[in-house]
């Protein structure tokens, strides 16, 4: 009776809950996301930081754990200005980086002093049945203050029937003082399966940076 009566005040006349139903809304003491029906946890796998490195490659944990793959890349920064951040992919562990792609990129920008802005489509920056690295912006600037940030979620790699489909996102100071968003889609035209996966500067190394992969937990 007296959960009834308990209840039955914290409802309104049209059966909704109040305010003063709600004592924890908090969820600090929740550990397990996945349990949740309709919920999915990124799994952290590996962190890398970059040092005056030449590459940052991925060799080992991209297999049929996971359904998705997310690589988040943190203030990279160039040691030369203007510098294209690319990324590609292996299908024998990382001894070659050269799957075939077909991509889509379209870019917006807007400089500091508030004169120039766009969105459009760049026919110089996506791929066609190409094996070359793909940007994932534009031109990275080497200024102390400039660098790049953003993800790439790589869908089903392990599988050997479907092609592997991508997307990422990226914004970044350019070298010319522009904030850069660039938004890139495609997949790699293999029916094998892709089990690396590198970044690296078109022309120079990664002077510093934090680039993480997490694996999307299966519902």
């Amino acid at each position: 009776m007296s959960i009834a009566l308990s209840l039955g005040n914290n409802l309104t006349t049209g059966g909704i809950f109040k305010p003063a139903a709600v004592n924890n809304t908090s969820v600090n003491n929740v550990t397990d996301f996945a349990s949740v029906a309709g919920s999915s946890t990124l799994v952290l796998l590996s962190t890398q930081t970059a040092s005056a490195s030449a590459s940052i490659s991925f060799t080992s944990g991209i297999d049929s754990t996971y359904d998705e793959y997310v690589f988040k890349f943190i203030s990279c920064h160039p040691a030369s200005d203007g510098q294209y951040f690319t990324y590609n992919f292996s299908t024998d562990g990382g001894s070659n980086y050269n799957v075939t792609k077909t991509t889509t990129f379209f870019h917006a920008y807007h400089n500091e002093a508030g004169t120039d802005a766009g969105l459009f489509y760049d026919t110089g920056s996506d791929l066609a049945q190409s094996t070359s690295d793909q940007r994932s912006g534009g031109q990275v600037g080497a200024d102390a203050d400039q660098a790049v940030s953003g993800y790439l979620h790589l869908f089903q790699p392990s599988s050997t029937t479907y092609v592997k489909h991508f997307i990422s996102s990226t914004n970044l100071a350019e070298q010319n003082n522009y904030s850069s968003n660039s938004r890139t889609a495609g997949y790699c035209n293999t029916t094998s399966a892709v089990n690396a996966v590198q970044f690296k500067f078109s022309g120079a190394n990664i002077d510093d940076g934090i680039i993480k992969m997490y694996g999307l937990a299966k519902s």
